[in-house]
């Protein structure tokens, strides 16, 4: 026998390398989780579950991914990552077994107002090279189709210095894309000076009424004032022509007040640059107010509404112009690209028919590529993400993804499954944060963490399969197979509130009457006009109240007593018993620490590596003055007011001593919406999706409405708290509100009063009502993919 044979014959030794097939975690105490240890396999699927708040998304998010990204990150010179975000340690003893992480998160894209879908995927830079090389008329570069890009022209002399210096005549032109109009936003504003200022008033007499302009501001009010420009003491309506145009529209000129060197500029080149250039979606929401109200925005009349100079528009492929292009249904624009047949660039045709491919199938074929990136919802802003990491070849990657069915139809859901597996099948590693049962059952491995929220969880309550969870007794495996029931009687609505006519987005001129005082449930597919018709047909009158899925904004020194208000009563309350000032009880103010500023804690910038934080050794993590924590309400200083559970301050501020109305009035909607495990001075960073979206509900319930519009409110809760969250709709129809609900959550669709459900698919392909009545109604009929969805799930 040779020697080949004989090697062949015998069985291999197992490689040491094929042993690191477990991804091993240990000792974690990231935010509420207790010493927590797993073991993950790589090369599977492995869903954690758990109620919201539970440290799924600590244990995920903020420690395998965290660490993954610390470590890749710690792999360039010092110099790099001198120019790269610091990311501290997590606090866990072991963590072994990581590969690179791709995170795929909810995060809204970016809000900026040229921000679009086709600028934050590749699509727009492949069709901009694809016109600069087919177009006809040819107008320049792949820039000269960019609306981000301005023209440029100059021209002059400059100084070569090389050898013997001499002077050179140049020029510089550069075609830029951008609408000189409107600069590239497609729209154009038109401001109320009369929502500015006070014309009867001076400048130093408070003319400026704008939102955060004060009086003693060096960059607002005193620039104005002390500039020498103009008379401060002059009522505006007195003003010259001159002066009245240095004042609107004065050009940027080099100022001192009191040895500061400043800019003045006219006032509404100032408003357009410090509001109007930002997305007002991302603006703060008394700033955002403003803007509505003394702003009106217009598509602009040039480029009517498409960004794009008139060259960019004029050049064409096909009678077809780049601006025609992303106005297209993605669908569509995928068509058209692949009936281009041109050799020369068929790399590039190619490139972009998959990535165009890869919307589709993704199930957003039903966006154009000129939406801006802002209006995307949490679910389509994480698929949009998903898009760059489909095609590729890339594998032993842990792919980290944060509900990824969020924002789906039950019918794309099964779309969303076939995509997480394909992945995995490829040999990645794909961990998914995830509430669907539908999601969970695919999962070749689940950990289940709670049993609680907050402190209450933060421990391992199974780890295995599927039908283990299903037969180990823990809140998720007792829900798993939840199942609700049609309702058999229906609220009678009150009266009606009358749409017609809608053509907002891709609605095909809709009549609807929404029914008013019952729960109304708005379905269908992603991408069929549910937010068209909701947010687009419903004016903003004040007897409407909506609550969004945007965003929280709040730093870490936000907590839920400064988002909602309810440390403004607790402060006064303190003041009253202890005869001091309010602002000593607040540490963002005078009772702040000295030491520590009021954060608590101590922070040591060490450039490139990781800061550290160190707790205040003043304060002790109080935050508060030594003086400060002297003064007491009910037998209690203000810190350990902060360290109480939402629960506990509802008893403490409902009764006795410190009984305090107000407070006790916040405490109990933040009960209501399930948050009784949170204290108080948690910050908001450590909260986790479903926690930010109850806290906002929470807070807007305070607002006077009659008719209260929700986005999709399941987002972000577990099988649990969903039964929470129709109790509380159910609460506020009984106190006599009208609430309208967009959902795809087939729980909530059953316990709805009146059901409208528009389709019949995405985009072009809906924008129609295709049905409209009781949910019975709808599972008798299946006449529609929502009918038929929701007849499964309720099992008839």
């Amino acid at each position: 026998m040779s020697r080949a044979t004989r090697t062949a014959t015998q069985s291999p030794a197992p490689h040491s390398a094929d042993s690191h097939d477990l991804i091993r975690v240990h000792g974690v105490r990231v935010n509420n989780l207790k010493d927590l240890s797993v073991e993950i396999p790589k090369r599977r699927l492995t869903v954690f579950t758990g109620v919201s708040g539970s440290g799924k998304s600590s244990l995920v998010f903020d420690t395998i991914a965290a660490e993954s990204q610390r470590l890749i990150n710690e792999t360039y010179s010092a110099f790099v990552q001198g120019f790269m975000p610091t990311l501290a340690r997590p606090e866990v003893d072991v963590l072994a077994g990581l590969t690179t992480a791709i995170i795929v998160d909810q995060q809204r894209m970016a809000a900026d107002a040229r921000s679009t879908v086709g600028t934050a995927t590749d699509a727009n830079a492949m069709l901009r090279i694809l016109f600069s090389r087919l177009g006809k008329p040819h107008i320049g570069s792949p820039s000269a189709f960019a609306f981000n890009v301005p023209s440029v022209r100059a021209s002059g002399a400059i100084t070569v210095e090389r050898g013997a210096k001499k002077a050179v005549k140049a020029t510089f032109n550069r075609t830029g894309g951008m609408c000189p109009r409107c600069e590239g936003r497609g729209a154009v504003s038109d401001i109320d000076l009369t929502q500015l200022y006070d014309d009867s008033k001076s400048i130093a007499e408070g003319a400026f009424t704008i939102p955060g302009w004060k009086s003693d501001s060096f960059w607002t009010v005193r620039v104005y004032a002390e500039s020498g420009i103009l008379d401060p003491n002059k009522p505006i309506r007195k003003f010259t022509k001159k002066e009245l145009h240095d004042f609107l529209y004065g050009e940027p000129t080099k100022v001192k007040v009191e040895g500061v060197n400043l800019t003045y500029e006219g006032l509404i080149p100032k408003i357009q640059r410090s509001f109007l250039s930002k997305d007002k979606e991302s603006l703060q929401p008394h700033i955002r107010a403003f803007v509505e109200r003394a702003v009106t925005f217009t598509t602009c009349p040039e480029c009517e509404g498409t960004r794009l100079s008139e060259g960019a528009r004029s050049s064409k492929i096909k009678r077809i112009s780049i601006a025609d292009a992303c106005a297209m249904q993605i669908s569509d624009l995928l068509a058209w690209v692949r009936g281009l047949d041109e050799p020369s660039v068929a790399p590039l045709l190619a490139a972009l028919a998959h990535t165009l491919d890869s919307f589709v199938e993704i199930g957003l074929g039903y966006l154009t590529l000129d939406r801006a990136s802002g209006t995307l919802s949490g679910g389509e802003a994480q698929r949009v993400k998903m898009i760059r990491h489909l095609g590729s070849s890339l594998t032993d990657v842990t792919y980290v993804f944060d509900e990824p069915t969020t924002g789906l139809h039950p019918h794309d859901i099964q779309r969303m499954n076939e995509l997480l597996l394909r992945l995995r099948d490829k040999g990645n590693t794909v961990l998914v944060v995830e509430h669907k049962p539908q999601t969970i059952a695919i999962a070749d491995h689940v950990i289940d963490l709670g049993p609680g929220a907050g402190a209450a969880g933060g421990t391992v309550c199974f780890e295995g399969t599927v039908e283990g969870l299903r037969a180990a007794g823990t809140t998720t495996g007792r829900h798993l197979d939840d199942r609700a029931t049609v309702k058999a009687t229906v609220r009678e609505p009150s009266g009606a509130l009358a749409v017609r006519g809608a053509t907002t987005h891709n609605l095909r001129d809709v009549d609807v009457d929404i029914p008013l005082g019952v729960l109304v449930v708005v379905t269908g597919v992603a991408g069929s006009g549910k937010s068209s018709l909701v947010h687009g047909s419903i004016r903003d009158d004040a007897g409407v109240v909506r609550v969004d899925q945007g965003a929280i904004r709040g730093s870490r020194r936000s907590n839920p007593a400064t988002y909602t208000g309810l440390l403004e009563p607790i402060r006064k309350a303190f003041a009253k018993a202890n005869g001091v000032k309010p602002a000593l009880f607040s540490a963002n103010s005078e009772g702040a620490c000295p030491t520590c500023n009021g954060a608590g804690v101590v922070y040591t910038d060490l450039a490139m590596m990781a800061g550290v934080a160190s707790t205040c050794e003043e304060c002790e993590g109080k935050r508060f003055h030594a003086s400060v924590l002297e003064h007491h309400l009910g037998g209690r200083d203000i810190s350990e007011v902060l360290a109480m559970s939402v629960t506990e301050a509802e008893e403490f501020f409902g009764a006795g001593e410190a009984r305090t109305p107000a407070a006790h009035a916040v405490l109990r909607r933040l009960a209501d919406v399930g948050l009784g495990y949170l204290s108080l001075g948690q910050p908001l960073t450590t909260l986790s999706g479903g926690e930010r979206q109850r806290l906002k509900l929470a807070t807007h319930m305070a607002e006077k409405g009659g008719v209260y519009v929700l986005d999709e409110p399941t987002t972000g809760l577990h099988l649990a708290d969903v039964e929470q969250l129709l109790g509380l709709l159910d609460r506020l129809v009984d106190s006599g509100k009208s609430v309208i609900v967009i959902e795809h959550h087939p729980a909530v669709m059953a316990h709805a009063d009146w059901i409208i459900d528009l389709g019949p698919g995405a985009g072009h392909d809906g924008g129609r009502i295709v049905f409209e009545g009781t949910p019975a109604d709808l599972v008798a009929a299946r006449s529609t993919l929502t009918g038929e969805h929701l007849a499964q799930y309720v099992g008839s």
